[in-house]
C-alpha cells in the first residue's frame, strides 16, 4: 500500500469539502483508501493531466469530485502519492 502524503491546500480542501457537504466524508475516505492500495483502480476513473497541470494525475471520488495527486518517490519500493487538490471541477481544473 502506498503512502498518502496530504499537502496544506489539500487538508482544506478536505476540510472545506466535508463541511459543505458531511455526506460526502465516507466516500472521499474510501477513495483515499482505493487510492493508496491500487492508484488505477477502475472505479476511480484515474487519469493523466495535461497543460498547466501535466504531470499530475486525477480520479473521481464521486460524481462531481475531483482529487488531484502525484506520485512521489517514497522510502520504500513504491511510490507515495502527493495530494495536491480536492473539488468539484471547476474548483480543481
Amino acid at each position: 500500500m502506498r503512502r498518502l502524503v496530504w499537502s496544506n491546500t489539500f487538508k482544506r480542501a478536505f476540510r472545506r469539502t466535508v463541511r459543505k457537504r458531511p455526506m460526502l466524508r465516507d466516500d472521499l475516505e474510501v477513495t483515499l483508501t482505493s487510492l493508496a492500495d491500487n492508484p488505477f483502480a477502475p472505479q476511480l476513473e484515474t487519469h493523466k493531466l495535461k497543460g498547466e497541470l501535466a504531470g499530475s494525475w486525477a480520479c473521481s471520488a464521486g460524481y462531481d469530485v475531483s482529487v488531484i495527486f502525484q506520485f512521489v518517490k517514497g522510502v520504500g519500493k513504491e511510490d507515495d502519492i502527493f495530494l495536491i487538490e480536492l473539488g468539484t471541477h471547476d474548483e480543481v481544473y
